[in-house]
């Protein structure tokens, strides 16, 4: 079965992609020696502003399916407790002998927590189901924790059409139109919630939920976006870490820039691994060779940069929607891409509707032109706080033409997606006046497991490399593989590792790695 809880987005693609429900084969290690703790009230070294919000009590009512739901009040502005609140949207599913309470979020930025928790029994074991009270929020400004809005539904859409390999000097203004207005959107349409969407404000409303839960320290499974807002709370309160998986883990100390080119140069790898398991299908459509079916794949897209083909109703194909649908269905296994392969062959006969259904389904996009959620826009608030946009168009323009030399398709049209986070207008506005990224080290808090995908497209393996050395206890888990995250994705390997590590605090083997069909090798 298929989930798909966040997408790819135009800035970066940091969202969790497909997860499929499997069982799952353990590893060896020590359960860590507790760390004291904190009171789960505010008493313990909070600021007296938040005392409120830490000890409050919540209602919990049934809602629906084995479920209960409460809100959760936090402050708009850390700085300033007294100067306002919001709601955040809890979930939770009661397990008979809980061992605790695990939260999840799912990635994005944008992807609902309590969408992702509603589909526990399918993205967890059920040996976690059962041992664990699984919880999922919205957080500030997603879905239904006071939803940043922040532009039409239709700019929206014209949004995600606007050419994103522009080459002319009217193409050039037209995306420097299109994507000015989302950020003074965000402002003047959600004035209150938009200036504090940031991953740190977030990672403090994780606090407060851990104490109205009641728990003294906090387990976590964050997965694509999820583990960089893991990984800042681990930062801010390292004593309260439980167990902790970071899944397909995001780099703090990387720009805008070095994230975008991360990710350019691995989905083009991706579509090179896409194009060898397409040829040795009887139903590929294209050329039986790596390079000339990846030639193929962008004639086609240049093609529809001149002369876009029929989608769906009015809506015509463009190689920028194109581009997004063949990119975002890289996020899954290889078991899926029969979907991209149909996809394909359809548009390569002039028929652009199956990529174009494929898009809409990643980006929640209805066929009535609205959108189920506001995923998207929140997408933007958030990355466009937390890594401000380095330059404008003639800096677009550059990275386009350097990074097409080691990323020939996707680069430059990643190239052109930080611009909406260019002189944002809350926040710091720019990387220059921002500084340099965050590190991420977390000293003192218990073992972090960090589980990294070889091939994955979205966060790469390297970033699994970096951030399991940048954190100053944690251990690395590899699954050699395609596809975007590793947990309950296919290798039982990996699932009774990650079980193994959140049942019992055992720790798999420095340097394991996880193969496909279930196999598992311990480093050195």
């Amino acid at each position: 079965m298929r989930f798909a809880v966040a997408r790819p987005g135009r800035l970066v693609a940091l969202g969790a992609a497909a997860l499929l429900a499997v069982s799952g084969c353990t590893s060896s290690g020590e359960d860590p020696e507790p760390t004291p703790t904190p009171s789960t009230s505010a008493s313990a070294g909070t600021s007296t502003g938040l005392a409120a919000f830490y000890d409050q009590q919540v209602d919990w009512e049934g809602c629906g399916d084995g479920f209960d739901c409460a809100r959760v009040t936090v402050p708009l502005d850390y700085a300033n407790p007294d100067d306002g609140s919001l709601e955040l949207e809890v979930v939770r599913l009661q397990a008979r002998d809980a061992r605790g309470s695990l939260l999840l979020n799912p990635g994005g930025p944008g992807g609902s927590g309590v969408e992702y928790a509603r589909a526990a029994r399918i993205v967890l074991t059920p040996d976690v189901v059962d041992a664990y009270d699984v919880v999922g929020f919205d957080p500030r400004g997603v879905v239904s924790s006071a939803p940043v809005d922040c532009i039409e539904d239709s700019e929206l859409d014209a949004i995600f059409a606007a050419d994103g390999t522009p080459d002319t000097p009217q193409e050039v203004a037209e995306l420097e139109e299109i994507s000015e207005r989302f950020g003074p959107g965000c402002q003047s349409r959600s004035p209150e919630v938009a200036p504090f969407m940031d991953t740190e404000s977030a990672a403090r409303d994780m606090d407060i939920i851990r104490a109205v839960l009641g728990e003294e320290r906090l387990d976590y499974l964050g997965k694509s976006y999820g583990t960089y807002l893991g990984a800042q709370y681990a930062e801010l309160f390292p004593e309260r870490v439980g167990r902790m998986v970071l899944d397909g883990v995001l780099p703090s100390s990387l720009d805008s820039d070095a994230l975008t080119f991360g990710q350019a140069k691995a989905f083009d790898v991706a579509l090179q691994r896409f194009v060898a398991d397409c040829i040795e299908q009887e139903d590929c459509p294209l050329p039986r060779d790596v390079d000339a079916g990846v030639a193929r794949i962008q004639q086609f897209l240049a093609d529809l940069d001149a002369t876009p083909i029929p989608g769906v109703g009015d809506r015509m194909l463009t190689e920028a929607l194109a581009t997004y649908a063949i990119l975002s269905y890289l996020y899954f296994p290889p078991s899926d891409w029969d979907t991209l392969r149909f996809g394909l062959d359809a548009a390569f006969q002039g028929d652009g509707s199956v990529l174009m259904d494929m898009m809409d389904e990643r980006i929640q996009r209805n066929p009535d032109g609205t959108f189920a959620n506001n995923g998207n826009e929140a997408f933007y608030a958030v990355s466009c706080l937390d890594r401000p946009g380095v330059g404008g168009a003639d800096h677009a323009a550059g990275l386009a033409e350097q990074w097409a030399a080691e990323a020939p398709v996707f680069g430059p049209y990643l190239a052109w997606g930080n611009l909406p986070c260019w002189q944002w207008p809350m926040g710091a506005g720019t990387a220059e006046a921002a500084g340099e990224p965050p590190v991420f080290t977390a000293p003192g808090s218990a073992p972090i497991l960090v589980v990294s995908t070889t091939y994955d497209m979205a966060t790469p393996h390297e970033w699994g490399v970096q951030v399991a050395g940048e954190l100053e206890n944690a251990t690395l888990l590899t699954y050699d593989g395609d596809g975007h995250t590793a947990y309950t994705s296919g290798s039982s390997c990996i699932d009774e590792a990650v079980d193994a590590y959140l049942l019992d605090g055992t720790l798999p083997a420095e340097g394991t790695v996880c193969t496909a069909d279930g196999a598992g090798s311990a480093g050195a």
